[in-house]
């Protein structure tokens, strides 16, 4: 006896409405995806300096912004305290402080250098607002135009240092 069997064809794999589906999705994903800008700045820690000579250097500026949680402490290294800016309004006063810095660029003009102390819980946004008021500000310089200008470009971060009692 002869078995019959059927033929089957082979069916063919329909693909249209997926590149369709493709065709639309991946314009909509590009279009929607969020791309984001990071920057980086490069920081160095400060240089320890236990030096006589560097001591004995009259006019050179080691500038130091130390951030408090009750003000920002602007002074020279060897020098000491040059302007303490209390808060305004429960706010850190960067404007003041980049006013501050104009005018210690003016006195230095060679000097690119900074230190930034902070205190282990200082805000990471505090700690940007003062870098970027150090690094750079706005000046008209005699025209009637605002000029962005550079102040301390190079700035190094390090921890505050720890306050006694009596200066408390």
């Amino acid at each position: 006896m002869r078995v019959r069997r059927l033929r089957k064809e082979v069916a063919a794999l329909e693909v249209t409405a997926f590149i369709n589906l493709i065709v639309v999705l991946v314009p909509f994903l590009l279009s929607t995806a969020v791309f984001t800008r990071l920057a980086v700045m490069d920081l160095t820690l400060p240089a320890q300096s236990s030096s006589k000579l560097e001591q004995l250097k009259a006019n050179d500026l080691k500038l130091e912004v130390v951030i408090r949680p009750e003000s920002l402490e602007v002074g020279d290294r060897i020098g000491g305290l040059i302007q303490r800016i209390e808060k305004k309004e429960g706010q850190h006063d960067f404007k003041a402080l980049n006013t501050l810095m104009q005018t210690i660029k003016q006195k230095f003009p060679e000097t690119r250098t900074a230190t930034v102390l902070s205190e282990p819980d200082t805000p990471y946004d505090v700690l940007v607002h003062v870098m970027d008021s150090v690094r750079s500000g706005r000046s008209t310089n005699g025209g009637p135009k605002l000029v962005r200008v550079e102040l301390f470009p190079d700035v190094s971060v390090g921890d505050a240092p720890v306050r006694t009692k009596a200066a408390s």
